[in-house]
């Protein structure tokens, strides 16, 4: 009778341990390995993070894997929430029915190319002002395009633009239930970014150069 009794308690505290590892599991996704952060239904993986970085890294000289001399302390976050933030216009975007296409992309390229001096010189520009990589640029005026759409024919650097774009971008980081790697700080809807940092992540400037 006292085996059988402390086989049932031994189950008992078994099954308990269980469900709570499964329900960690469940609401603890960024936590899962090769996860710099959860968006919706998609991942960001630390595998992207660091193809980021590397290609930022390369392209101003430096040795894979070892910090760039201009490298900021903030570059890795500065990455995720770049990351992160892509999806939040892309969101913020598909909710008003808007679009940026590879005309307006490639439009705005050419025009801040002239005006910097060459192609050249404006992927250097991105790569250090910005964290841009090569491979990365279409994407970086992709968002910008998006800002300026968000605010609704608004100047977006007024302060009824910026506060209409704003609006967008918390509803849609809202909306998407932003979990992040505890390593990298934690996501802030209202502030539109990771916390824990002095960075100003919203690329307020749409036309930077």
């Amino acid at each position: 009778m006292t085996r059988t009794s402390t086989v049932r308690r031994l189950r008992a505290a078994l099954g308990v341990a269980i469900a709570a590892a499964a329900l960690s599991a469940c609401g603890g996704a960024p936590a899962h390995q090769g996860a710099a952060a959860v968006v919706g239904d998609e991942r960001i993986t630390i595998a992207q993070v660091q193809a980021r970085l590397s290609a930022v890294r390369e392209v101003g000289g430096a040795q894979a894997g070892a910090p760039a001399a201009n490298e900021q302390p903030g570059l890795v976050r500065h990455a995720v929430n770049d990351l992160i933030l892509d999806k939040v216009i892309g969101r913020a975007l598909t909710e008003r029915r808007l679009t940026v296409d590879a005309s307006e992309i490639g439009a705005a390229k050419a025009a801040d190319s002239r005006t910097v001096g060459g192609d050249a010189k404006l992927a250097e520009l991105l790569r250090v002002k910005q964290g841009v990589p090569a491979g990365g640029i279409d994407d970086f005026y992709r968002q910008q395009l998006g800002l300026a759409k968000l605010a609704g024919g608004q100047d977006p650097t007024g302060a009824a633009g910026d506060a209409t774009i704003r609006k967008a971008l918390v509803d849609a980081g809202t909306a998407l239930h932003i979990q992040v790697n505890p390593r990298y700080g934690t996501w802030d809807a209202a502030r539109i970014g990771l916390t824990d940092t002095t960075d100003n992540w919203l690329p307020m400037n749409v036309r930077p150069l």
